[in-house]
């Protein structure tokens, strides 16, 4: 297949029809095509770029010789938008986009989002709720029985019945919602690959039904009598809990969630049965992740690295990304309110030096790019190229972390690979800086005083993110986080190597309120942490329980799923906006919720204008109301979407910036 030279100046500027992915029929003529092999839709609008998960599919599979359309952000008023490039020969590939559709447009408070990242201008609205299953019934309206089929964060992370907490109901799963026949859960490109092959060959969508990572729907007579497993070491199917049993009783959505956890490691997960009334949803195990090889062919492939040049506004997500590098995937972290782990995996997929290097040679060719690397890393930026010490020992493995309650013997935390890509990263002419702004894990990075020293000398630029999300021993222990003794040891250590590089350089620490475990109690326990330290938190998270994570079991059950034992959880709103307020104990205009946390937890010795004090006593009407009128403000301007200024956008997955999307 001929590849076009790919332009490298701003999109806008030029209408090459034959640069970008096909999004219509004009584009598709350009290259000669009659018809699509696969047409994918995206919630998201078209920027090429791997940092766009359906887009990378969409190269991947071009790559492979496949002729393939996008159709991003359609009109889902009516099935005919997605008709404009003709019914394609293979199948159609669904994805919400690169958040779940619904935590991308609602807050922990339920209330509608500002801002899209993902669209131009940060429009909102311009995608469906539940945007996965809109587009598939929309698809299988315009194609008849083309095969459909569903992948993404979105589909991933809702492939089993969940707890949806926008309706506050458990759902069932995506697939039988979405009416599609197949469903790709992780990162999809294996799968995704298999199934265009055997349909290509000519077979059948039933017979893709065994391909890893995928899952399809049974009817009655197909699953009765598949063999139930009872025992950790066959290779039996293992029935979960019916989703009438989950919505019926939290006994049995605890003992589902638990069993599912055990099952998301590629080489001992094994297949997955769930009934929902007289239909099955049938999960294969897991696929393997890729290798080192094949994250390199992933990302030498040929992106334009711009949005689309039918745009003229600025997409948001992508201006975050665009001079920033990927150099692995995977998170063996297990922090139970994120959903990494669940899509892309325990295991690391690195990429070689070599091929990060050359996307940075890439990157430099671009008329905007001013030397400026933006960021070096992944889900976690200091996890590269860590693997277990034994393939026999990571085969076997069951364990949900690598590092909780403690680092695994067997996890190998060398920083050397990463510290010779950054090294060779500084040295590459026409790179004045290269930053690392993904999460640090502060506990592996105590382990390389050499690291942390890099860091301080040469990648960070007056402010580093980090995560310690509480202090309070238990609620870190629900998290699966380290304590809070880590945090403070790197803290030392950082700055430390900050004063011998002689920078004035400061951590930026993340924190959760209103998290599984976390009372009123706990959270004045944090603020007095943070007075202590010094610390006045601007980035902070309400804990919003996304689909499938523990955490979200412990929110919906009200019992912790590894231990079966209660745990507190604040679900009114007034609850969650007490905690959250105990972050912003310096800021006045949060002081009178302040006041009423303090005295709901018996701790109204804290009012008052001693040091130890976190607020001072409310001083009369006239200053109070000034302070409360303008946090009503502020909270009426972060949830108009169309207020001037907004800037209230989510963190996804859970905690996590939205820089890794994919």
């Amino acid at each position: 297949m001929e590849l076009v030279p790919l332009r490298r100046n701003r999109n806008t500027s030029s209408r090459n029809l034959r640069a970008f992915l096909p999004t219509t029929r004009e584009e598709m003529d350009a290259r000669g095509w009659d018809q699509l092999d696969v047409l994918i839709i995206t919630g998201d609008a078209y920027v090429d770029h791997p940092a766009f998960g359906p887009v990378l599919i969409a190269r991947f599979l071009e790559g492979r010789g496949y002729k393939v359309g996008i159709i991003a952000q359609p009109d889902w008023s009516s099935p005919e938008d997605l008709k404009r490039m003709g019914t394609p020969r293979l199948f159609v590939g669904i994805a919400g986009g690169n958040l779940d559709s619904m935590l991308n447009k609602l807050t922990a408070q339920k209330k509608t989002r500002a801002e899209d990242q993902y669209s131009p201008g940060g429009r909102a609205n311009a995608r469906p709720n539940r945007a996965t299953i809109v587009y598939s019934n929309l698809a299988r309206q315009a194609f008849g029985q083309t095969p459909i089929v569903l992948g993404g964060i979105e589909a991933s992370l809702r492939r089993i019945a969940h707890y949806d907490y926008w309706s506050d109901s458990v759902r069932r799963a995506i697939l039988l919602d979405a009416k599609a026949d197949l469903l790709v859960f992780g990162m999809g490109e294996r799968s995704v690959w298999e199934i265009a092959k055997r349909l290509d060959a000519g077979k059948s969508v039933k017979e893709c039904w065994d391909i890893e990572g995928t899952a399809h729907v049974r009817n009655r007579g197909e699953w009765e009598t598949l063999p139930k497993s009872e025992y950790v070491a066959d290779h039996k199917v293992l029935w979960l809990p019916s989703y009438e049993d989950v919505v019926a009783s939290k006994d049995a959505f605890l003992e589902m969630s638990r069993a599912f956890q055990y099952e998301t490691n590629p080489g001992n997960g094994r297949p997955l049965l769930q009934v929902h009334g007289h239909q099955a949803v049938y999960f294969n195990s897991p696929a393997k992740p890729l290798d080192t090889t094949e994250m390199d062919g992933l990302y030498d492939l040929p992106f334009v690295r711009q949005p689309h040049w039918s745009y003229n506004e600025v997409i948001p997500a992508f201006e975050t990304v665009k001079h920033s590098v990927v150099t692995m995937r995977g998170c063996f972290g297990g922090c139970t309110f994120c959903s990494i782990t669940e899509h892309e995996g325990r295991h690391i997929s690195s990429r070689s030096e070599e091929n990060i290097l050359r996307e940075v040679r890439a990157l430099r060719r671009m008329d905007d790019f001013k030397g400026v690397i933006t960021d070096v890393g992944g889900p976690t930026a200091n996890m590269y190229k860590m693997h277990c010490k034994s393939e026999a020992i990571e085969s076997k493995c069951r364990l949900l972390s690598c590092v909780h309650p403690g680092i695994c013997e067997n996890l190998v935390t060398d920083h050397q690979p990463l510290l010779s890509v950054l090294k060779v990263l500084r040295r590459e002419e026409g790179v004045k800086k290269v930053f690392v702004a993904s999460g640090v894990r502060y506990d592996l990075a105590t382990r390389s005083p050499e690291f942390i020293d890099a860091m301080a000398r040469h990648h960070t630029g007056g402010l580093l993110s980090v995560a310690p999300e509480h202090n309070d021993p238990t609620v870190l222990n629900k998290m699966k986080k380290p304590g809070i003794e880590h945090y403070d040891a790197f803290v030392e250590q950082f700055q430390c190597a900050s004063e011998k590089a002689g920078k004035d350089q400061h951590l930026v620490p993340y924190f959760i309120s209103g998290h599984p475990g976390s009372t009123l109690e706990s959270m004045v326990g944090l603020a007095q942490y943070l007075k202590r330290e010094g610390l006045k938190p601007r980035q902070v998270q309400d804990f919003i329980p996304t689909p499938m994570s523990m955490a979200t079991c412990m929110y919906y059950t009200g019992r912790d799923p590894f231990t079966r034992e209660p745990v507190y959880t604040a679900r009114e709103m007034a609850d969650k906006r007490l905690q959250k307020s105990l972050l912003f104990y310096w800021d006045p205009e949060h002081h009178d919720e302040v006041r009423e946390a303090l005295t709901r937890a018996g701790r109204a010795d804290l009012i008052g204008t001693r040091p130890d004090s976190l607020v001072p006593p409310a001083t009369g009407k006239g200053s109070l109301s000034i302070h409360v009128k303008r946090a009503a403000e502020r909270r009426t301007q972060a949830n108009n979407p169309r207020a001037p200024g907004n800037k209230n956008s989510p963190r996804a997955p859970q905690g996590k910036p939205p820089r890794r999307p994919t």
